[in-house]
This record gives structure tokens, C-alpha cells and sequence, in this order.
């Protein structure tokens, strides 16, 4: 394939990477996860296929995640994956693309260099960047423009970022280490405490998503999950219901409910009356976890949507955001602690 330059937005996440390209849309919706041969170092596999790797590698290849909980853990496997995944939405590139990624909005400035620096090595022309509530709350439809403050809770895989918006800039802000794989997490550390038994992070990964609830459910579901018995050492199966589930989220819950009342008491009278009009809108993967929306309008009193699209939105924002990229400056986008040194 063979092409002309487009403009990228790019959402690279702790568990997946989309990439939007203009006038085309979303393009590419993979897991960020690598397999590596460990003696040669060759890059093997890159997405779904070398996520179906995790956990079930011989000795000689590795399959791993370069990023955790939002930033970059491994900077030369991330470069490469970036590469990779550029080359298989674009082709041969006659010109050098713009790209603009959204980063978590509590990144310190190490963190940041990071990600520009790959990529503009995996071969971007110009790296911008736009902070992950911001570009949920443009993906998720809310006109950020305006002079009234919207809540935006944004789970995603390695942090939870919850933000007050207004007049397209973030008024009040945090970003947490508590997200879909402490949830993955969680799950592990019950079922080896509660049945004495131990489940991969794929296992657990389904449980999540097939019965895992976060407020009580109108029915309960169970599932039949397959791990080994840390008593006899053998393969076991268990049945597992949804009020377990419950128990074992209780406290990466409790943590982003935590930073959701901090946000609300430190945000001015004024939009946090907005919010209460205009509700929380919730985003990302882990916002679709059973009853996240029903828990956080029970304790807040405010009435709380997972937006339409809550695994894309971010990838939506930075792509509708490609528009404005002209009026930008190069690195970053209206990130919050730029606020608190001027």
C-alpha cells in the first residue's frame, strides 16, 4: 500500500492502542501487547495475535505489555509497537505523519518526553499530545467550548482519570493507578484467598466482563471458571457468582469513589452546580463493568451516563481534535500542571 501523509490520533493505552486516522475513522483497535523472541530480541508478534500468547509462551519467546498504568514501562518495545501498528494502517508513507496522543492527565514531564520521543521514533513527523479527559469528553459528543463545567470519569486499563472541563481547558483534575488491570488484579487475589485457587490474568479478564458487577444486579449470574488448585495442585473448576465479584471489587472501587468526592469538593460552586445539570459522563473499558454508573449516581446524587461508545471515545476525541492541529504547539495539549507553574 502506498500513500500520501494523513494526520493520527492515537489512544495509547495500558491494555489497547487505537488509532484514528482523519476522514477514515478508528482503523485499528488492538491490545498493546508484544511478543519478543528473548534470545534474538526479533519482534514476533504485535495486538490480538501476541495477546493470545500471554501466559502460554515456551522459554524462548516473551509476550509482554511495554505500558503500565498509563505510561511507558518499556520504552524501546513501545517505539517498536508503535512502528508496527503505523505500518499496518498506513503502508509505505511518502511523508511523515502528524500525530497526536493522549496521555493520562496526572503524567509528570519524564513520562511525557517518553512518549513523544517514540513517537517521533516509530516515525512521526510532529508528536502533540492531549490529555485523556479531554479527548473522552470531545469523543463522548460534550461541546468542551463552552463556559459550563461537565464531569468526565475515564477508566481505562492502567488509570482512572476523573476531570471537570470548561471552556476546553481542565479546571480540576486526578489521575489514579486504579483501573481495569487492578480490577484483573483483584479478582486473582480472591480467588486465591477465598477458594485456593489461582487464575491467569486472561481468566480473570473474563470474569470481569462476563459477571463482575460494581452495584448489586437485578439477577445473579455465575460462571464456571477453570484454575489450579493451590491445595492439590491439579486443574479445578469452580463456580463463581456476581455477589463475589462485588466482593472482590470492593476496594479498587472504593478508590476511585475516593478521588470522584475529592474532585467534586475541590471544584468551584459554580460547575459543580453544571455537573449537577448536566450529569457525569463515564468513558473508557472499565466504565462497562455492571452498574459502575448506577454506583456512582447512588453516592454522588448526580445523575452519571456511560457514554455511547465508552471503549472508543477517547480515540473519537483525539481524532475529532486533529482538526485544531494547526493552532497547537508542538508536545502538549493544555495538560494541567502547565497550569500550576505559570
Amino acid at each position: 500500500m502506498f500513500s500520501f501523509t494523513k494526520d493520527i490520533g492515537m489512544d495509547l493505552g495500558t491494555a489497547s492502542v487505537l488509532i484514528y486516522i482523519k476522514d477514515k475513522g478508528i482503523v485499528l483497535n488492538e491490545p498493546s501487547v508484544v511478543a519478543l523472541d528473548k534470545n534474538t530480541g526479533k519482534l514476533l508478534k504485535v495486538g490480538a495475535d501476541a495477546q493470545a500468547m500471554l501466559g502460554r509462551t515456551p522459554g524462548n519467546i516473551i509476550a509482554i505489555r511495554p505500558l503500565r498504568e498509563g505510561v511507558i514501562s518499556d520504552y524501546e518495545v513501545t517505539e517498536r509497537m508503535i512502528k508496527e501498528f503505523l505500518h499496518k494502517v498506513m503502508g509505505f508513507q511518502l511523508f511523515k505523519p502528524r500525530i497526536i496522543i493522549c496521555v493520562p492527565s496526572g503524567i509528570t514531564e519524564v513520562e511525557e518526553r517518553a512518549v513523544i520521543d517514540a513517537g517521533i521514533q516509530a516515525g512521526a513527523r510532529r508528536v502533540y499530545l492531549i490529555e485523556e479527559p479531554v479527548a473522552a469528553a470531545i469523543g463522548a459528543g460534550i461541546d468542551i467550548t463552552q463556559p459550563e463545567g461537565h464531569m468526565i470519569i475515564d477508566i481505562g486499563g492502567g488509570t482512572s482519570d476523573i476531570a471537570v472541563i470548561s471552556l476546553s481547558g481542565v479546571v480540576e483534575s486526578s489521575s489514579i493507578k486504579i483501573a481495569g488491570d487492578q480490577f484483573n488484579e483483584a479478582v486473582v487475589k480472591y480467588m486465591r484467598r477465598k477458594h485456593n485457587l489461582l487464575v491467569g490474568e486472561r481468566t480473570a479478564e473474563q470474569m470481569k466482563m462476563q459477571i463482575g458487577c460494581v452495584f448489586p444486579p437485578e439477577e445473579e449470574m455465575t460462571m464456571e471458571v477453570k484454575g489450579r488448585s493451590l491445595i492439590t495442585g491439579l486443574p479445578e473448576l469452580i463456580s463463581v457468582s456476581s455477589a463475589e465479584m462485588l466482593e472482590a471489587f470492593e476496594e479498587p472501587v472504593e478508590r476511585i469513589m475516593e478521588e470522584v468526592h475529592l474532585v467534586l469538593e475541590k471544584t468551584p460552586p459554580e460547575l459543580v452546580a453544571d455537573i449537577s445539570n448536566n450529569g457525569i459522563v463515564m468513558t473508557g473499558g472499565g466504565s462497562l463493568v455492571d452498574g459502575f454508573d448506577k454506583l456512582i449516581e447512588a453516592r454522588t446524587g448526580i445523575h452519571t451516563v456511560v457514554a455511547e461508545g465508552a471503549i472508543s471515545c477517547v480515540a473519537e476525541g483525539t481524532g475529532r481534535s486533529l482538526d485544531s492541529l494547526n493552532s497547537m504547539t508542538d508536545g502538549t495539549v493544555n495538560l494541567s500542571r502547565r497550569r500550576q507553574m505559570n
